[in-house]
């Protein structure tokens, strides 16, 4: 089916992540071009050898701390003046100090939350804008079902996750009128980072797969990834402001 994405610029954030790869391959089987930043190099090329070479996809890579206002604008403004501009902003990336409970949490630990997700998001989304507005294009936030079921062990990611649903659903209503929509994702996909969380804290892992319908993780490609599709298609053009819930493979699958 064709969804209207041949030969769009897709900007994702945490580029060489778990979750991104299996997204950046939903896009790649639409035709996409890529701007992919990171904080880390290793990651992000592997990203980019594996699109071109499996995709023949275009991919243009940027080194950027998402915590910091300039990086973010260096990263933005060099992807659009690479591809001529933007359509799609996904913010995926995030990093907490998950497994440590609200009181063993120290000031640096609930930072490095809201830092790398909440203002990372607000900084992409601030300077992404214009391109964003030129083109009608679409925002696909990172929120998590940790905040919304106020899971153990992840009171500063819930915290910042919580911080962009709030702020997407204001951009939603705010970036309507320039024809750009905005929405939420919350996954639950199993990654090598949450593998590792399993087995530091076997206890708060049982609770939380507890918590899941089915009983399983999602797939970053195919359910994450497909969901992702569908709300920067022209199919979704109409739909804003909406938090899709991803867990265990219950979410959307369009």
């Amino acid at each position: 089916m064709d969804r209207g994405l041949k030969d769009k610029v897709v900007l994702i954030t945490g580029g060489g992540g778990g979750i991104a790869r299996g997204i950046e391959r939903a896009f790649a089987t639409e035709g996409v071009r890529f701007i992919l930043t990171d904080l880390f190099p290793g990651g992000l090329e592997a990203a980019k050898e594996e699109l071109e070479r499996d995709f023949g996809s275009e991919v243009f890579t940027v080194i950027a701390d998402g915590s910091k206002e300039d990086e973010v604008r260096a990263a933005v403004d060099a992807g659009a003046e690479h591809f001529g501009g933007i359509d799609v902003l996904i913010n995926n990336a995030q990093a907490s100090a998950s497994g440590l409970t609200l009181v063993q949490h120290s000031e640096e630990d609930f930072d490095l939350a809201v830092r790398s997700g909440l203002y990372a998001t607000f900084f992409y989304m601030k300077h992404a804008y214009p391109y964003l507005k030129k083109s009608a294009g679409s925002v696909i936030n990172f929120a998590s079902g940790a905040g919304i079921g106020g899971n153990p062990g992840q009171s500063s990611y819930a915290a910042a996750k919580e911080g962009i649903r709030g702020m997407s659903r204001v951009a939603a209503s705010e970036w309507g009128p320039d024809d750009i929509n905005v929405n939420i994702v919350c996954p639950i996909v199993m990654t090598k980072a949450l593998e590792e969380w399993r087995e530091r804290e076997p206890e708060m892992y049982e609770k939380n797969m507890k918590a899941i319908p089915l009983g399983r993780f999602g797939d970053a490609e195919k359910d994450v990834g497909r969901v992702c599709v569908f709300l920067a298609s022209s199919d979704a053009s109409f739909v804003t402001g909406d938090t899709i819930m991803v867990q265990g493979g219950s979410g959307m699958k369009p």
